[in-house]
């Protein structure tokens, strides 16, 4: 194994962000070249060999127990979503990786239909990757009007919403918070991260923005994990103004990997009416889009899908 490998770096990264004192050790002893527990101060606060604990980070050593891995995450003070993820980086670590391109991901009928249903509020369905894999109309103009509402339908121009939100300059400007936002997204992929360890189009994304963004670099290198369940934000939308608005994500039951974000108001409040004046202006545009073809069109144009990705 080239380097310690993914378990081996968020053990590293976690050993980093804890100091003695939060732990109730008495920081004695030679002057501390590095940030965090030492090596020595883990192991014993999770009761096994120095030797061992080093082997595991160093990534030459695949077989921890559960029992291992319960006294470290004890030690390290992870959450129940970090402990999750350091048994499924464990797990990874034991098995073969097999490398193979994935195929393109496909969304399910029943999946259109629960996106046709949601209509009224804006909504899009995302793949492992967060590829958007279909929006409906509401979910588009709130979120990416400035891109062609047909696009998730190639998955060769399929946007991805974390691409999006490191390096495309509407995105940046949408959420007024955009820090808050990019860390729950990071540490969201963080959890995926652990899920598919061999998807190579997970690592090309990874890589590219690790390439292209000195901040993802920074959240990437803390090793955070939380998962984007519910959250509150605000949005500084081009055309109605500041709307704050519940990201909620759910779960699709026969589409494992795949989830429905869908954005919800306060009802009767100012962020309510901004949605409303949205969806005003999307039908007007809509009606717009059903007149006739301009002079000199060289083929007919798509007819709007009413929210089906494909």
């Amino acid at each position: 194994m080239d380097g310690p490998g993914p378990l081996g770096d968020f053990l590293q990264a976690r050993r980093a962000l804890l100091r003695p004192e939060d732990v109730g050790l008495r920081d004695v002893g030679p002057r501390r070249r590095v940030a965090g527990l030492r090596r020595e101060e883990l192991a014993q606060l999770a009761g096994v060999s120095v030797s061992y604990y080093t082997r595991l980070e160093q990534g030459l050593s695949r077989g921890a127990s559960a029992e291992v891995l319960d006294a470290i995450a004890r030690a390290l003070r992870l959450d129940d979503h970090e402990r999750e993820h350091l048994v499924r980086l464990a797990d990874a670590a034991r098995r073969t990786p097999r490398a193979r391109r994935p195929r393109p991901e496909k969304l399910a009928d029943e999946t259109r239909d629960l996106l046709r249903a949601v209509d009224g509020v804006p909504a899009l369905v995302l793949g492992r990757r967060t590829d958007v894999l279909a929006w409906n109309a509401l979910g588009h103009s709130l979120l990416a009007g400035h891109l062609d509402f047909h696009s998730p339908d190639d998955p060769a121009r399929r946007p991805n919403m974390t691409r999006m939100l490191f390096l495309d300059p509407h995105c940046r400007e949408l959420y007024t918070d955009w820090r808050r936002k990019a860390r729950a997204v990071v540490g969201n992929l963080r959890i995926t991260v652990g899920k598919y360890p061999q998807d190579p189009l997970l690592a090309e994304l990874i890589g590219e923005l690790t390439m292209r963004s000195p901040e993802f670099v920074a959240l990437w290198g803390d090793h955070r994990v939380a998962p984007c369940d519910a959250a509150s934000y605000e949005l500084h939308h081009p055309v109605v103004g500041l709307v704050t608005v519940t990201q909620q994500t759910l779960s699709i039951a026969r589409s494992p990997g795949q989830v429905l974000i869908v954005c919800t108001t306060l009802a009767g409040s100012p962020s309510d009416e901004a949605l409303a004046l949205l969806r005003q202006t999307r039908s007007g545009a809509e009606d717009v889009d059903c007149g006739p073809e301009p002079a000199g069109a060289t083929a007919p144009r798509a007819r709007h899908s009413g929210g089906r990705g494909r």
